[in-house]
């Protein structure tokens, strides 16, 4: 089972600590922000699986922070639950109106909590939103974003990567092995595309092969940028033997005998794939 990445914006000190300790406990990979500029910041670099999001904030509200999250590509689609003290019907509205998952008022029961933000992260796999390994984009809302980028003036630069020699890698080191990598590809895409690319950027997945839509002015340095990361990072999922022969060795032996190099992310643009 993977990690999953959730993001708290709570400026209370006592309900954030709180929060961060028992979400921690039951294997969450837990960041908070006190504020909504560096919560949005944060959604930004570490690409949450979900986001829990107080509504009385000192410097931005809640509803300002979910809007802004919703107005760029690469945080349009993670999922938020409001915190608040409030428990009217028509701030829940608000809330749900800017595309919020769910909305809970304090004081809350952190295990129900827990429940609804479990449910939320599932509901979105399980409704192809979200994939289940990496936690991004999948199904209609890549096609949603590839279709408005071909359409779009803008003239923003699609690429598609795939992990060369990822099967084999699984075949002999086994699925759990097979999510770390993937996991490792998501974090270097992310966090390339957040720190050189622009707000307006998308990253997804399509049956194993990532999707990164971006606005820079050097779109080929990024892409250059991931593949260097990812072959200097992948050796460390080999055995010692498997990386210093420079791959898997399979049908040893035999007059078939062969070396699998190992895994490296190939890189097409959309104009190559079209």
């Amino acid at each position: 089972m993977q990690t999953k990445r959730l993001l708290i914006v709570e400026d209370d000190y006592d309900v954030a600590e709180m929060l961060l300790m028992y979400f921690t406990s039951h294997k969450y990979e837990v960041y908070h922000a006190d504020g909504g500029p560096e919560g949005i910041e944060i959604a930004r670099k570490k690409f949450p699986n979900l986001i829990l999001l107080d509504v009385m904030l000192p410097d931005m509200n809640g509803y300002e922070v979910c809007a802004s999250l919703r107005q760029t590509s690469l945080t349009r689609h993670i999922p938020v639950i409001f915190l608040t003290q409030k428990d009217a019907r028509a701030d829940k509205v608000e809330g749900l109106e800017l595309g919020a998952d769910d909305y809970i008022a304090k004081p809350f029961d952190v295990d129900e909590l827990r429940l609804r933000v479990q449910r939320s992260i599932e509901r979105a796999t399980r409704e192809s939103l979200h994939e289940s390994r990496t936690g991004l984009p999948t199904g209609p809302m890549v096609d949603e974003e590839v279709e408005r980028a071909g359409l779009s003036d803008k003239n923003p630069r699609t690429f598609y990567l795939e992990i060369a020699n990822f099967q084999p890698f699984g075949d002999k080191y086994g699925f759990m092995a097979a999510n770390h990598v993937m996991t490792f590809a998501t974090k270097i895409i992310f966090e390339t595309v957040s720190e050189r690319g622009t707000p307006d950027d998308f990253l997804g997945i399509q049956d194993d092969q990532f999707v990164v839509i971006t606005h820079s002015d050097d779109p080929d340095a990024i892409a250059q940028t991931i593949a260097d990361q990812f072959h200097q990072g992948a050796r460390a999922f080999y055995t010692f033997t498997d990386a210093d022969q420079g791959g898997i060795l399979v049908n040893e032996g035999e007059s078939d005998e062969r070396l699998l190099p190992l895994m490296k992310l190939n890189i097409q643009s959309a104009e190559a794939q079209a």
